[in-house]
C-alpha cells in the first residue's frame, strides 16, 4: 500500500473536472449546493483527485484541491507509457489503462484524459466501460493508476532478479 505524499515541495497545477449543482429537499424547499471534483498533477509522476462540497463554487473548490493534494500519488511509468494493463474500478465506474507506443499520445475521454495528462503520462489507450460520470471515471482511473507496479517491484517482492521475472 502506497502512502502518502509531501506535496508541499510540488509543483501542482489543478484542473476543475466538474461542477455540479446538487440540492436536497427539506420542509422549507431545496437547499442548493456545489459539488466540484478538481485534479492535482506536476505532469511529473505525481497525480491526485479530490471532491468539495459547499455552499458556493470558488469554497467548494478550494476545498477540493485541499482534498486532492491530501490524496496525490507516484505513478510507476516506463517511459512514457504505463507498465503493464490495469483496469481501476469505482462505485459503477471501470477503466481500462493499457500502455501504447512512443508517438500514440494519450487516447482517452472525459476526466480520464485530465487525469492521465496532469500525472504526465504521453502514451496510453483507456477505454470506460460503465458508469460515465464524470467523478467515479476520475477516481477509477486514479485506482488503477494506483495498483500499477514495475518489474522491480514485482521483482523484490518474490526475491528474484528483474531479468527472472521478464523472461
Amino acid at each position: 500500500m502506497r502512502r502518502a505524499l509531501d506535496t508541499s515541495n510540488l509543483e501542482l497545477n489543478e484542473t476543475i473536472v466538474s461542477i455540479r449543482r446538487v440540492a436536497k429537499t427539506v420542509k422549507g424547499g431545496r437547499n442548493m449546493r456545489f459539488s466540484v471534483t478538481v485534479v492535482v498533477g506536476d505532469g511529473e509522476g505525481h497525480v491526485g483527485v479530490g471532491l468539495g462540497k459547499a455552499l458556493e463554487i470558488p469554497e467548494a473548490v478550494r476545498k477540493a484541491t485541499e482534498d486532492a493534494k491530501k490524496n496525490v500519488i507516484l505513478v510507476p511509468t516506463v517511459g512514457t507509457t504505463i507498465p503493464h494493463r490495469q483496469l481501476g474500478i469505482f462505485g459503477a465506474g471501470k477503466v481500462l489503462l493499457m500502455p501504447a507506443a512512443p508517438g500514440t499520445g494519450v487516447i482517452a475521454g472525459s476526466s480520464v484524459r485530465t487525469v492521465l495528462e496532469a500525472a504526465g503520462i504521453k502514451d496510453i489507450r483507456a477505454k470506460s466501460i460503465g458508469s460515465n460520470n464524470t467523478g467515479n471515471m476520475a477516481y477509477a482511473t486514479m485506482e488503477g493508476l494506483k495498483a500499477l507496479t514495475t518489474a522491480e517491484e514485482v521483482a523484490r517482492k518474490r526475491g528474484k532478479t528483474k531479468e527472472e521475472v521478464l523472461g
